[in-house]
């Protein structure tokens, strides 16, 4: 590695360090010379970093640096609190998440109820999720999508890293039978039932597979080199 990338990749690991949330790819190349290889940078810092204390983490297209996960339990001294979703909030969440790029009208037809105005601007509050390109269809409805805060918030590098209904079976999260595997895609409850009282299994919200994204991929290089 030359004198240049060194000093590059010393200015990369600052910027990082004082950022107080993790930073897009398009606001680091913001920060560094014009011809930086960026993306050789992050994947050498984040190897230099590789079994410490502290990992440079990817969550979607941003970067930040966290605390490893086994040391982070023995930082934690208060336990945080955070603001409740309601139920209708987690579902909406679920469904942009497994669906995404989604429609307010797909949302409402995935889960049979009309939707508040109010949930989407919880999930936005939080930064969770964001609107996204408009459909080309009859008025134009804006798609929703999960933001990268999403992501650094459940501890994902991908959408695709979210369960499917067979992990979440196995971890007790969904309950085993057929309704589960009612649902084809969004909005089309395949003859599942309802739970109105009468004993009927509600349908699952979630889909088989998650969203796959194509995932980027660099060679290690040793910043010491």
């Amino acid at each position: 590695m030359s004198k240049i990338e060194r000093q590059n990749l010393r200015l990369l690991e600052a910027i990082l360090f004082a950022a107080a949330e993790p930073l897009s790819e398009k606001q680091l190349a913001a920060r560094l010379p014009e011809d930086t290889d960026l993306k050789e940078l992050l994947t050498a810092l984040q190897a230099y970093y590789d079994g410490r204390g502290v990992q440079l983490v990817r969550r979607g297209k941003s970067w930040a640096f966290r605390t490893a996960d086994d040391i982070r339990p023995l930082l934690e001294r208060e336990i945080v609190v955070p603001r409740k979703l309601s139920r209708a909030a987690i579902e909406t969440l679920a469904i942009i998440a497994y669906h995404q790029p989604i429609t307010r009208a797909e949302i409402e037809e995935v889960r049979g109820v009309s939707l508040s105005k109010g949930t989407l601007d919880v999930l936005l509050e939080a930064e969770w999720i964001k609107p996204g390109k408009r459909r080309e269809t009859p008025g134009r409805p804006v798609t929703w999508h999960t933001t990268d805060d999403f992501l650094d918030h459940f501890g994902l590098e991908d959408i695709r890293d979210l369960p499917g209904i067979k992990e979440l079976k196995a971890a007790g999260l969904l309950e085993s039978g057929p309704a589960i595997n009612a649902y084809s895609t969004f909005g089309e409850l395949a003859g599942a039932a309802a739970a109105d009282g009468e004993g009927g299994a509600e349908p699952s919200l979630l889909p088989d597979t998650v969203p796959d994204e194509a995932a980027e991929t660099a060679e290690p290089l040793d910043p010491e080199g």
